[in-house]
């Protein structure tokens, strides 16, 4: 196994940003034109940055709407991938495209929620220039070892890191994952070389191939693995017990509480930038809500995540997003975390 040094950490003091005033519209209007309410929409190819790499839930799911949207919508809908930067270089790409309701994001929620304290300069802020449409979720999370490590629960893994590092593979920096194995090792002495990728689909490449030792994801890139016998679950770190994974514990069932094991749901998010009219959000939310029933590729991209939430749209968003993200700002700040 590679002995992969963690990140560089360092403190961040950035000011708290204020959650979502984007639903105004002020700051586009000051760069792009009004567009009429009653203009046609759609009237040219939408386009949907997925903020994830292929083999991730976000890129499942962004190609299974993009089917959908286009059979609804009657116009091409095409998925362009472009990790990076905690999500920053598909948010950049979004904000800064004309709000016409032709370019949107979608990303894992974590991302927006983290880069204004994970990245020192940014081009673009998530909090005010980008619309958040809808979320769905992307079923349990779960932490898993590669086949030919020596571990077959949590307290075995505990025990094995506290005498040597394991190297961990991270899906993006300043994860609920990455947050959870701060506190894990902080409360428990366990050590852990985090390794970050842009993506889950390189993550396990290098899983499955023994560069590194453990690593996270959904169902959705890792239920294949498991099922081949290539990776061990061993913990949900996200979302409830799954008849997909029988017997795996959640960290509460494993005897860890509090904000870092309870309060990061993860989820990906349909965004758009701020200043696109209310009748195209209210449209694509609409198209959201309906696809979990009427899209046979949702729902199959949805039953190999073991995914059975309710996408949030309107008020109910918004509230999950007051709710979590200053979760997720207020432990980045404390765990010293930082993008490299």
């Amino acid at each position: 196994m590679h002995n992969t040094n963690p990140p560089q950490r360092e403190s961040l003091a950035l000011p708290r940003r204020h959650l979502l005033a984007a639903g105004s519209g002020l700051l586009a209007s000051a760069v792009w034109p009004t567009f009429a309410q009653t203009a046609a929409w759609p009237s040219k190819t939408i386009r949907i940055i997925a903020a994830q790499a292929p083999g991730s839930s976000n890129d499942a799911s962004a190609r299974a709407f993009a089917e959908y949207f286009s059979q609804k919508l009657g116009v091409s809908v095409v998925v362009e991938n472009k990790p990076g930067g905690v999500g920053m270089i598909a948010a950049e790409v979004v904000a800064h495209s004309p709000p016409d309701g032709h370019t949107l994001m979608l990303t894992l929620h974590s991302q927006p929620a983290q880069a204004p304290v994970l990245l020192k300069k940014m081009a673009v802020d998530p909090d005010k220039e980008l619309v958040p449409i809808a979320s769905i979720g992307v079923g349990p999370v779960t932490a898993v070892v590669h086949k030919d490590f020596p571990v077959n629960t949590l307290a075995e893994l505990i025990a094995y890191a506290r005498k040597k590092p394991v190297n961990v593979g991270n899906y993006a920096i300043g994860s609920g994952w990455q947050l959870m194995l701060t506190e894990l090792a902080k409360q428990t002495g366990a050590q852990f070389n985090v390794v970050n990728y842009k993506g889950t689909g390189a993550m396990l490449m290098d899983l499955y191939g023994g560069q590194i030792d453990m690593g996270a994801g959904s169902l959705a890139g890792m239920g294949g693995g498991i099922q081949k016998g290539n990776v061990r679950p061993i913990v949900i770190i996200i979302g409830n017990r799954s008849s997909r994974l029988p017997g795996i514990p959640t960290w509460v069932d494993a005897g860890f509480k509090g904000p870092a094991f309870e309060d990061l749901a993860e989820c990906n998010m349909l965004f758009a930038p701020v200043g696109t009219p209310q009748s195209v959000v209210d449209r694509l939310a609409k198209l959201v809500q309906e696809s979990v029933t009427e899209s046979a590729k949702v729902k199959a991209v949805r039953d190999t995540m073991s995914a059975d939430d309710v996408p949030l749209t309107g008020a109910a968003l918004q509230q999950f997003i007051a709710r979590t993200w200053p979760s997720y700002r207020k432990l980045t700040r404390e765990m010293g975390l930082a993008a490299e």
